[in-house]
């Protein structure tokens, strides 16, 4: 039986990396990339001190949160 292969349209795909690639998320996108609940992500966000708050939107800032859950790394056990 042979798969017919689908590919998403390179416009959707370029649509795709930029917001991966953002520096700054908003909520619900953080929710997507991180996968956890709003509750969570705004407390460690806030713990992170990645929240910035511009004229009623509330943004995070990748780097400085993806830095502070570094600390939550477990190393491999052998």
């Amino acid at each position: 039986m042979e798969r017919k292969q689908e590919f998403m349209p390179i416009k959707e795909v370029k649509e795709k990396r930029r917001n991966l690639e953002k520096k700054f998320l908003r909520y619900q996108e953080a929710e997507h990339v991180y996968s956890i609940q709003h509750k969570k992500l705004f407390e460690l966000a806030s713990k992170a001190g990645a929240i910035y708050r511009i004229d009623g939107y509330v943004l995070i800032n990748r780097d400085i949160f993806n830095e502070y859950l570094e600390q939550f790394h477990e190393p491999a056990k052998k």
